[in-house]
């Protein structure tokens, strides 16, 4: 039985939250690889919806749920999770879930650091969820970070807060703002310290027991390889990598530990926050998927941009994280319209593109170039098999494989857990 790995192939607000939730039932082992809580996931199970940004989505079914060295993890928003999923019956005890000993910090002046810089950009916002997380990761790599393995050594704490502090102090002086208070800092983290380590564990060591006694690891990413911070939209993305490969490197298992690649897509196309969006729709096409859609993000709250389908992109996602087969999700938002279009490529001046170039000013001025495909008036809500979809969209599913050379795997037409047709099962691989 396979490993599986899945990512959003968008600019996130896939759908993720659902599917991994629908697959965790077949894994032993669910494993957060990178990101913080501005990662959004929803489920929907019955009458309960469970709203997850840092946890892993299998904690809901009690599948054992890691937290990779590649999360940067905020200790009092862990904590208030933990808190909110556990008064809606969810059980989270160290038995059932870890953290890994080297994730980072997210700190306080880690989120004042990004709102003042985001306060401060003008035309050049990024849109960030502002809860600091390209701050702390900024700290990881320039290796002055505190890391969740140091709340057990807090009294050696002092060389590295003097590496820390040398860093964040001339940077706040710059926004007017007061230097650290060091003796405050470390009230808070002695205060949470005892939360948080009975879940700390070497979590490398426990995925690779388990890889070695044949169970069954399903990777979860957050945020979509367009917003990946090599292969995304840049400078609009997130502050990690998000692509697949990462699975490896961000939890402390070999790249052959990956397995079946699912790429999550959604029948249309959404982004939160600043960049270029070659086919947003800013008209009453637009409006009708964002409600329908109900196009809001978990973290933020901000309304998403919504446009058709970009194969193009899609494609281009496909290839940088290797993926094996996609998950459509949202299917259902389309019923009713008569016309739907999927973009093919773009133009740019006088040049024809069938990927989307680096360059942010040339991603800027990207014209789509659509493919027009018949809608369809009959419901897709619900559908549980091939037989429950309309004709018409089964042409649309097929279409969007070709243009995108990756085959369907999954197909999601509510947020309801149940309502998903499985074309190819990725744990079978």
């Amino acid at each position: 039985m396979a490993n599986v790995t899945v990512i959003g192939a968008q600019w996130g607000d896939e759908g993720k939250g659902k599917i991994v939730d629908w697959l965790s039932e077949r894994a032993d082992v669910v494993a957060r690889f990178q990101g913080g809580h501005n990662a959004g996931h929803t489920l929907v199970v019955g009458e309960k919806v469970y709203k997850l940004s840092l946890l892993p989505s299998g904690i809901v079914r009690g599948t054992l749920s890691v937290i990779g060295n590649g999360v940067v993890l905020d200790p009092w928003h862990f904590r208030d999770e933990v808190a909110k999923l556990t008064a809606q019956g969810v059980s989270i005890t160290p038995d059932n879930l870890q953290i890994a000993e080297t994730c980072p910090l997210i700190l306080p002046f880690h989120r004042d650091l990004d709102g003042l810089r985001e306060d401060a950009s003008g035309a050049g916002k990024i849109g960030t969820t502002r809860r600091g997380i390209g701050p702390a990761y900024e700290d990881k790599v320039g290796r002055r970070a505190i890391r969740v393995c140091d709340l057990a050594h807090l009294d050696d704490l002092g060389p590295q807060l003097d590496r820390l502090t040398a860093h964040h102090d001339a940077l706040r002086a710059g926004f007017g703002e007061p230097p650290i208070d060091r003796a405050a800092l470390m009230a808070e983290l002695t205060a949470i310290a005892d939360f948080i380590l009975p879940f700390v564990k070497p979590v490398w060591l426990t995925l690779n027991r388990a890889k070695a006694a044949g169970k069954r690891i399903l990777f979860e990413g957050a945020q979509g390889t367009l917003l990946d911070i090599d292969h995304g939209t840049y400078p609009f993305v997130t502050s990690s990598n998000t692509v697949a490969g990462t699975a490896a490197s961000g939890t402390g298992l070999g790249p052959n530990a990956a397995g079946f690649v699912l790429g999550i897509v959604k029948a249309y196309t959404t982004r939160v926050g600043s960049g270029p969006f070659p086919t947003e729709l800013e008209d009453a096409t637009g409006q009708r998927l964002g409600e329908r859609g109900h196009e809001f993000g978990t973290v933020t709250g901000r309304k998403r941009r919504c446009g058709w389908f970009d194969a193009v992109l899609v494609r281009q996602s496909i290839a940088v994280s290797g993926v094996t087969g996609i998950a459509l999700t949202k299917l259902d938002v389309l019923d009713g319209f008569d016309t739907l279009n999927i973009c093919v490529g773009y133009k740019i001046g006088d040049q024809t593109y069938d990927y989307l170039p680096a360059h942010a000013q040339d991603q800027a001025k990207a014209q789509p170039i659509y493919e027009a495909i018949e809608g369809w008036h009959n419901t897709t809500a619900g559908a549980r098999s091939w037989a429950d979809l309309p004709a018409q969209a089964i042409k649309y599913i097929r279409r969007i494989e070709e243009l995108i050379g990756c085959p369907v795997t999954l197909v999601s037409t509510s947020p309801e857990r149940e309502d998903t047709i499985l074309v190819r099962d990725p744990f079978a691989d």
